[in-house]
């Protein structure tokens, strides 16, 4: 190979996606010596000159554009206060976590030895080079504001303090609709501000920016309101200074219209609520505990707007609607600072995308029916997908007319759609999966207790609030465990060969008899059969002593299954059992049916596990997109194996006319959308990316599960099982302990819809 050619391929080896340009191998090869000497010596060569060349190359050739660090000293960390660098680092680490989940960008925190302005501003400085972005984090006011000032006047990257202006831009966004809703103009608004540190200046001066009144505010901090005949105030503090002659938040509460708290918890007492002008909004941000707590608030005033900083409340005001959508916007078109334009374009598209209907993921996310603008909801959920594909948009476009972007984008809808790619919805529905289950966690009885990772997921379940476990097995065996993992909670454990669990077992074992005397059961055999654990464990969720089961982590599935059939039997109107898994593969979530069941299900089975299989990738939040699977395409075999998937997809075609299914397919064709395209362009699912592959048989539905889950090493969730009576889900043999507790999470939401189809069938 020439020299120029070698030049080159390590150029090409070395240059990184620019917007727009989808990168669809997400790393470089490294298995072969050659590998090597691209990605190092000599080959490494060759980037480094043209960097030297020209600086701008760096985002070429490096990962630069894509890096930001997250810069703290420790002296303000949220409800710890000035607890010093390396205390402060798990708070940084999170932050870097949030950034890569919610908008695919890399971190290093950093955390930096110094109060000294000076010396913190020029360490940031020197290690610049390094990095997109720089978001400080958890500085403490006065200095936040003038290191802020200061890296952003001195670097060519975005710099933002993000406890200045995150909660700043959401709780903004946050109030301009909570004043449309009340009707109200934000020139003419009364405004309290409760606290004076960086957050607060910050939120006050993009409120003025939006048409906010200085005149109508008033600042309080711990002393008092803060009045301009006060002396010795800071700058900033100054700023906000007022001249009305009040000096408690009892007085600025009377007649106010907004009140932002970002200072401590229980300051606004009801008669304070009471004073407030007609459809008050009131932003009790305080954390973990607001300025007055939302259940006292809303009993106060039924016309209230409330919003907090907590989770378990409509109205959250969390900076992760923010920051991470906020940088991405600015390195994507490399702006040289984050400016007022572009904060200002990220609250309008937070304002506006809580307008608009709310995908039904959302809603299943966080339990609701249906989240619509208004009083509770004036303010996106942080699960929100169209966060990536909104936010970033207008903050870029932002940087472009403001004239801060190196890098201008012209094709909207390529990035837009890069964006999407960068979200990645595997982890996003796991995230969603147990945040659902979290609302109205249920009674789970694990089967397998006395077994190490079956117990180290009840304790995530529980302490995680995504289930109320139910121990079975052998109570010493449970106890040591326990104390091994440190699992000190009081949750109940039951051993069914136990003296203790008699009456239980003899009070099971005569439901049992009772529904089988006449299939030559006695009574005698139905205790000795309730000593097996599963038979036992079904019968608690049987009669009500449990909500949803969990197991076969130890057992084969058809041992597990067979006491499930015997006691739990068919949901109303089913007439088959089937299981499907969720693959989270490359192309994204993937579910596959029957996987652990139906051997040679018929055509009419093959419906019905259609049918099952959509209800379930609906509960995931996702429109099914479902390939009935074969050897055949469209009847180009005539054997009975393939025939009879043609015949469930021409009945589901008749009968179910909306439901978006088609085959007998080829694996690979109802994989490949363009292929599809190309050469069945009739198909109903020509040109539509395929979510769901319903197989012929349990042979080929197993092996190509175990095949994909090996090979790609893929997160799996199931088998879950679909049409029994009541919740219980079996495991794969030596699931892990992730596996598990996913399980766990469907078992529950399972009870949940189980729980209200039957309140809804009652009246």
């Amino acid at each position: 190979m020439s020299k120029q050619s070698r030049r080159r391929e390590a150029l090409v080896y070395h240059a990184k996606p620019t917007p727009g340009k989808i990168k669809v191998v997400p790393t470089k090869k490294y298995a072969s010596q050659r590998d090597l000497s691209l990605a190092y010596s000599p080959g490494v060569a060759e980037p480094c000159l043209e960097i030297a060349k020209d600086i701008d190359n760096v985002y070429k050739y490096t990962t630069k554009g894509n890096l930001v660090a997250v810069i703290s000293n420790g002296t303000a960390v949220l409800g710890l206060g000035n607890i010093g660098p390396e205390a402060s680092k798990p708070v940084m680490e999170g932050k870097g976590l949030l950034f890569k989940i919610f908008a695919d960008i890399d971190v290093f925190d950093i955390e930096v030895d110094t109060e000294d302005v000076e010396t913190f501003i020029q360490t940031v400085k020197m290690i610049a080079p390094t990095f997109g972005g720089i978001n400080l984090e958890d500085i403490k006011a006065p200095e936040a504001f003038e290191i802020e000032r200061r890296l952003k006047a001195e670097l060519d990257i975005p710099v933002m303090h993000d406890d200045q202006h995150g909660t700043a831009i959401i709780s903004a966004a946050a109030l301009l609709n909570a004043l449309e809703l009340a009707e109200k103009n934000i020139e003419e608004v009364q405004i309290v501000i409760s606290g004076a540190g960086a957050a607060a200046i910050s939120c006050s001066r993009l409120y003025q920016a939006f048409g906010a009144k200085r005149e109508n505010m008033v600042m309080l901090d711990s002393k008092g309101v803060i009045r301009q005949d006060r002396e010795t105030l800071t700058t900033e503090k100054a700023e906000f200074a007022t001249h009305r002659k009040i000096d408690t938040i009892d007085e600025a509460m009377k007649g106010a219209d907004v009140f932002i708290g970002l200072s401590t918890a229980d300051i606004v007492s009801p008669d304070m609520l009471l004073s407030m002008a007609d459809n008050p909004i009131v932003f009790a941000m305080a954390n973990p505990d607001p300025e007055i707590q939302y259940d006292i608030a809303i009993a106060t005033r039924q016309d209230i707007i409330m919003a907090t900083g907590r989770s378990d409340h409509p109205n959250q005001v969390n900076n992760v609607l923010g920051f991470p959508f906020i940088f991405r916007g600015a390195l994507d078109v490399r702006a040289t600072k984050i400016n007022e334009e572009m904060k200002m374009a990220a609250v309008k598209a937070l304002a506006q995308l809580a307008k608009e209907p709310v995908p039904e993921q959302v809603n299943i996310a966080y339990g609701e029916t249906r989240l619509t603008f208004g009083r509770d909801y004036i303010i996106p959920k942080p699960f929100d997908p169209r966060l990536i594909s909104q936010v970033p948009p207008a903050v870029a476009k932002a940087a472009i007319e403001s004239g801060v972007a190196k890098n201008p984008i012209t094709d909207w809808d390529k990035y837009e759609n890069e964006l999407l790619e960068r979200s990645g919805s595997d982890n996003k529905i796991v995230r969603l999966l147990l945040n659902r289950a979290k609302l109205n966690p249920k009674r789970v009885v694990y089967a397998e207790a006395d077994h190490l990772d079956v117990l180290k997921a009840a304790q995530i379940a529980h302490d995680e609030g995504i289930a109320m476990p139910i121990l079975l097995g052998r109570r010493s065996v449970i106890e040591k465990l326990k104390a091994e993992i440190e699992f000190d909670a009081d949750v109940p454990i039951i051993d069914p060969k136990s003296d203790e669990e008699e009456a239980r077992l003899k009070s099971y074992a005569k439901v049992y008899w009772e529904q089988r005397k006449r299939k030559g059961v006695t009574l005698y055999s139905a205790e000795k059969i309730m000593r097996e654990r599963n038979y036992f464990a079904a019968m608690m969720v049987n009669i009500g002593d449990a909500d949803a089961l969990i197991s076969g982590f130890s057992r084969s599935y058809p041992s597990v299954v067979k006491p499930m059939l015997e006691l739990i039997g068919l949901a109303p109107g089913s007439t088959r059992v089937a299981t499907t898994n969720l693959l989270m593969t490359q192309r994204g979530p993937l579910f596959l049916s029957d996987t652990a069941i139906n051997i040679n299900p018929s055509a009419t089975d093959l419906t019905k596990i259609a049918q099952m299989t959509a209800g379930v990738v609906k509960m995931f939040g996702m429109e099914p997109v479902m390939a009935m699977i074969s050897y055949s395409n469209f009847g180009s075999s005539k054997n009975q194996t393939a025939t009879k998937v043609g015949e469930a997809v021409a009945y589901l075609h008749k009968r179910h006319p909306n439901l978006l299914v088609d085959g007998e397919l080829q694996a690979d064709f109802a994989l490949n959308s363009e292929m599809l395209q190309d050469t069945f362009p009739f198909s109903k699912l020509a040109g539509k990316k395929v979510n769901t592959l319903i197989f012929p048989n349990l042979e080929s539905g197993n092996i190509t599960y175990k095949l994909l889950k090996e090979l790609n090493q893929s997160e799996s969730i199931g088998p879950i099982m679909m049409g029994m009576r009541k919740p219980v889900h079996i495991l794969q043999l030596e699931a892990s302990v992730d596996e598990i507790v996913n399980m766990t999470a469907i078992a529950v939401i399972d009870a949940q819809q189980k729980e209200k189809l039957a309140e809804a069938q009652n009246g």
